[in-house]
């Protein structure tokens, strides 16, 4: 068996618990509950046994508990399980709100957006092509608070002026709103 193969992620059950397991160059344990929970993600190192890894989840299976409850009930959730109509709604007000957020910002930030797009979106808030200046924003943001939308809006304005998110942009981002790391912190 190649070493590439061993690497493959593989799912078993602890006590009624999907466990998908990573085999990774770690020192530590680690454990998580994806947002859309449904399952429990542990990275182990190459050598530790899997019993050893079912103990770890049978220990922590209070915490998964609380965590799959609070991924259950999640915006994230809510919209992986979306009717068509509720997505259409969820585009409405995007829609609304965006144009509206874009004007009041260009000027604040000293750039011009070009085409505004719209999508239902599960891996990201929104996209910056900074060639064209398109932006495409997540009809998913209809389902969180209103500073989080504008959040993104700032994001990828910023992605104007700097394509990355390296110092730079997160100096841009300090500079233009100030607390947009406790508004990202909503969305994750």
């Amino acid at each position: 068996m190649s070493a590439r193969r061993a690497m493959q992620p593989v799912e078993f059950e602890v006590d009624g618990l999907t466990v998908r397991l990573s085999r990774k160059r770690v020192k530590n344990l680690n454990l998580r509950v994806p947002r859309g929970g449904g399952l429990v993600e542990v990275s182990a190192p190459a050598y530790m046994r899997t019993a050893d890894v079912e103990r770890f989840v049978r220990e922590k299976r209070s915490w998964i508990d609380a965590k799959l409850a609070q991924a259950a009930t999640s915006p994230a959730a809510l919209a992986a399980q979306a009717t068509p109509e509720e997505v259409a709604s969820w585009r409405a007000v995007v829609e609304a709100c965006v144009p509206v957020l874009v004007e009041a910002w260009e000027p604040i930030m000293g750039v011009k957006a070009g085409k505004l797009a719209y999508r239902n979106m599960t891996s990201r808030w929104g996209s910056c092509q900074p060639a064209t200046g398109r932006i495409c924003i997540n009809v998913r943001l209809a389902l969180y608070p209103p500073e989080c939308l504008e959040y993104v809006v700032v994001h990828e304005l910023c992605h104007l002026l700097e394509g990355g998110h390296g110092p730079r942009f997160k100096a841009l981002m300090d500079a233009f709103m100030p607390d947009w790391r406790e508004r990202r912190a909503k969305l994750r």
